[in-house]
């Protein structure tokens, strides 16, 4: 019997209004006492009591619903409860993308709640509580926002997609990561240089892209690029719990999702486009996401799509994880 996915997904909305509310009454906790955290590898990677209670609320609710679906969720891997993603039907959870953020009271907080069947990604709630900004998706019925603003659903991209005739036209976002040893530091300056830098004053390679900004939460990156308000979004090193929602917001909204430089240069020139998401693209931990793009007298939006792509693995290095 297939399984019901609109049911899922206004399940999965539901879920991560209860678990934005526990995020709010945790920030209040925070503030009015000195609420405990932990480090995770270092002071730039944070857990707090928070996340912790977050999660356990998302996948005790989540296995009253659905007994026999798999769960993934950062703090329950962190604890050594691994899985991997097979067909079956699989959770894949950050229960506070931004921990960062959160510990700090920036606003740019959300949780991410992605839904895998058959392997791909088919479900995406990402609800940034502070911001009362809510994205959702589902795989072959678009994606869509609600805000404070505008209660009413709304398609992404919000707007009809421009064209993008030059990557010097680009907003794009990345991050510095929790790693901050000196050989993957360098190899990260050297590509933020290139991308940025303006090689007609003397950067090598540089592509001169229009600004950057880093929100410190992947999911909110993606989302923002499915919105239309940032061009492309580029990062290394954070987890499937971190994009998987994303990932299906992200298409939904017409975006191309890559993986690793090898991935890529297989599939934009692949037979299927846009190249499906695998599980181990999911799991790579090295994804690009560009907007949609709108034709244009001289080129269309998928090629644009595709220059944009190449254009940005050209100018950044990849390490090991």
């Amino acid at each position: 019997m297939a399984l019901p996915l609109q049911d899922v997904l206004d399940f999965a909305i539901d879920l991560a209004k209860q678990a934005g509310e526990a995020i709010v009454k945790g920030s209040e906790t925070r503030f009015e006492k000195a609420a405990g955290f932990e480090e995770k590898k270092n002071t730039a990677d944070l857990v707090t009591e928070t996340d912790q209670h977050t999660e356990k609320l998302v996948c005790q609710a989540i296995r009253e619903k659905y007994p026999d679906h798999k769960f993934i969720g950062e703090e329950s891997w962190a604890a050594g409860e691994q899985a991997a993603i097979t067909n079956e039907p699989t959770w894949i959870i950050d229960p506070i993308d931004g921990t960062t953020n959160f510990v700090k009271g920036f606003p740019f907080v959300c949780i991410s709640i992605g839904f895998v069947y058959h392997g791909e990604p088919t479900i995406g709630v990402i609800y940034a509580p502070f911001l009362g900004y809510l994205y959702a998706a589902r795989k072959g019925h678009g994606a869509f926002i609600t805000t404070p603003l505008h209660p009413q659903r709304r398609s992404l991209p919000l707007t009809q997609p421009a064209p993008l005739p030059s990557f010097k036209q680009a907003l794009v976002a990345f991050e510095w990561g929790s790693d901050r040893s000196a050989e993957i530091m360098e190899k990260k300056t050297r590509s933020f240089q290139r991308l940025v830098g303006d090689r007609d004053s003397g950067v090598p390679g540089g592509e001169m892209a229009l600004g950057v900004r880093s929100m410190g939460s992947a999911a909110l990156n993606f989302a923002h690029v499915a919105m239309g308000t940032l061009d492309a979004y580029w990062e290394i090193g954070c987890w499937a719990w971190d994009v998987c929602a994303g990932v299906v917001i992200a298409r939904e909204a017409g975006c191309l999702v890559l993986g690793s430089q090898a991935h890529a240069a297989h599939a934009l020139d692949g037979p299927v486009y846009p190249p499906p998401t695998t599980p181990d693209v999911l799991t790579g931990r090295k994804y690009l996401v560009v907007r949609a793009i709108g034709d244009s007298p001289h080129e269309s939006g998928v090629d644009a799509q595709k220059r944009i792509a190449r254009t940005f693995y050209g100018a950044v290095e990849e390490w090991d994880l």
